[in-house]
């Protein structure tokens, strides 16, 4: 069963940092691009960070840009979430996704596998 399995999501405030973790298993790992979505309140789902299978090519939306950073340990079938100066704005659902086809802005029918999703909380 392929899956991903998110974690590292809480209630913060404003200005600190927390780190996402998405864990896969039941693909090969190495052979798929990686990102992160996120779904604020009464929101569309949009792609924060994306990461291309081999680490050396990413994304970032301009709101995240310089606050965010993603990462992979392919060793550890995991991509990260860096995320520093949280915002109120930042306050979304977290989902992992993989997806195969080459590129770091996939269209949202290109995922192949979303994870369940984490929280992120942040006060002001």
């Amino acid at each position: 069963q392929v899956q991903l399995v998110e974690s590292g999501g809480g209630l913060v405030q404003a200005e600190t940092s927390l780190k996402l973790s998405c864990v896969a298993s039941g693909l090969t790992f190495s052979t798929k691009n990686m990102g992160w979505f996120r779904q604020a309140p009464g929101k569309e789902r949009e792609l924060a960070a994306a990461i291309a299978h081999h680490g050396t090519t990413t994304f970032y939306r301009r709101s995240v840009r310089d606050r965010f950073t993603i990462s992979r340990d392919n060793a550890k079938n995991t991509v990260y979430l860096q995320m520093n100066s949280l915002k109120p704005d930042d306050t979304a659902v977290y989902y992992c996704a993989a997806w195969s086809v080459p590129t770091v802005q996939p269209q949202m029918n290109a995922i192949e596998t979303w994870g369940q999703g984490t929280q992120v909380i942040v006060s002001s």
